[in-house]
């Protein structure tokens, strides 16, 4: 099974600190490369978050994000997919971040993931049938 792993999910395994961390990191290591995939996206929110947020250096932050690379597939959306992701996110009233929700949820889409691990759920339950029929917690 191909699994999608949300910025959360990431945040949450690579912060020993964060409420959800061994679950996220348990479902992290459950997967071979793959089998499992993020979003180009998170990578720069996974970056912003572990240098803000968890006021991790910036080298650090970025040995983080060469073991998610290393871990993970990375899927990134065209111009042209891009401006398709815009044009559902406007036809579903999308407005402000949500549309970087939706950015991930089409990666996940592109990357053929039958499930989408997030610890937002309510974020990705509105971004139509396709993306939130796939998805779930880590602990589910």
């Amino acid at each position: 099974m191909k699994a999608f792993l949300d910025t959360s999910v990431l945040v949450a395994a690579l912060s020993a600190r964060h409420p959800h961390h061994i679950a996220s990191l348990d479902l992290l290591r459950s997967f071979k490369r793959n089998d499992v995939c993020c979003g180009t996206h998170s990578l720069a929110e996974l970056y912003s978050t572990l240098t803000g947020k968890l006021r991790a250096a910036p080298n650090e932050a970025l040995l983080a994000l060469s073991d998610v690379r290393d871990r993970l597939t990375i899927i990134s959306l065209s111009d042209q997919e891009y401006f398709k992701v815009i044009e559902a996110s406007a036809g579903l009233a999308l407005a402000g971040g949500a549309i970087y929700d939706a950015i991930l949820g089409h990666c996940a889409l592109k990357g053929k993931a039958a499930v989408i691990y997030t610890w937002n759920t309510k974020d990705f339950l509105r971004l139509g049938t396709a993306i939130s029929s796939r998805v779930k917690t880590p602990a589910t």
